[in-house]
């Protein structure tokens, strides 16, 4: 008798051990979710949910050891029932009971759910024992269709949300052709110094206008060669700016004069 005592007063004290853990992490988790949820990830969220699936876990384990007795089989009787306050109490349940009297008892000694609870656990029994095992299939064939049809809606969304994010990462422009094309138009890097040969009639081109291009007296010197090469126009006369004087000998005949006329 003794022997089952201690192993029951030894099997309590561990299964209080991992329920306390189990409570601390619970705690952490929902301080987390009221007061952190702007900087909460998902995967601190899996991590917490891992945590907490580990804790259960052991917690089954320990309950189903040979060494853990029938817990079921055990009776709890109140033997004194205060409408005082108890200290003792209120340290073991952290505050949450203050006093153990006749008002408080049946809830926390409750081995059965409420009686509403109670009505409703029938209720979907009868209504589950009703059902056909075609109908029931037809049910849970429904149900699936459903719940794939909105695990495919929502993948889609995250492919289209992470492919849109891609996009909108992807640079448009190469920094270096920009950094080289600012500096070609703003300080003249990179340009060539060599005027390219001249154009159609012996006018040179207009490469060179840019860094690395003629003076203005260069441009006014042969501008003067260009005049004396052609020979055909003249320098305007004094007085008259503006109008070149043709040197070409032309000869002008009267618009009445017929070609054929004798």
């Amino acid at each position: 008798m003794q022997r089952e005592e201690k192993q029951l007063e030894s099997s309590i004290d561990v299964l209080i051990n991992q329920v306390g853990d189990l409570k601390k992490s619970l705690a952490s988790f929902i301080y987390k979710l009221e007061n952190e949820y702007e900087h909460l990830t998902w995967p601190s969220v899996l991590d917490s949910f891992a945590l907490l699936s580990g804790q259960l876990s052991t917690l089954n384990k320990v309950l189903k050891n040979d060494k853990t007795p029938l817990l079921r089989n055990q009776v709890i009787i109140p033997l004194i029932l205060s409408p005082d306050r108890d200290e003792e109490i209120m340290r073991l349940t952290e505050g949450r009971v203050p006093v153990f009297s006749h008002e408080v008892v049946p809830d926390h000694l409750r081995t059965k759910p409420d009686p509403e609870v109670e009505e409703q656990e029938k209720m979907l029994s009868t209504e589950a024992a009703r059902l056909t095992p075609d109908v029931a299939q037809k049910q849970i064939q429904s149900l699936n269709k459903i719940c794939s049809s909105l695990l495919e809606k929502i993948n889609k969304e995250e492919r289209e949300s992470e492919s849109g994010g891609l996009r909108q990462s992807k640079p448009t422009f190469n920094p270096a052709d920009t950094s080289a094309l600012v500096a070609a138009v703003a300080f003249g890097r990179g340009l060539s110094n060599r005027r390219p040969p001249g154009g159609p009639g012996g006018q040179p081109g207009s490469g060179g206008m840019m860094s690395g291009g003629p003076s203005l007296q260069q441009v006014q010197i042969n501008m003067g060669a260009n005049q004396q090469q052609m020979g055909g126009l003249g320098m305007s006369q004094p007085g008259q700016p503006g109008k070149m004087v043709s040197n070409i000998k032309t000869n002008i005949k009267s618009a009445s004069m017929h070609p054929y006329q004798r």
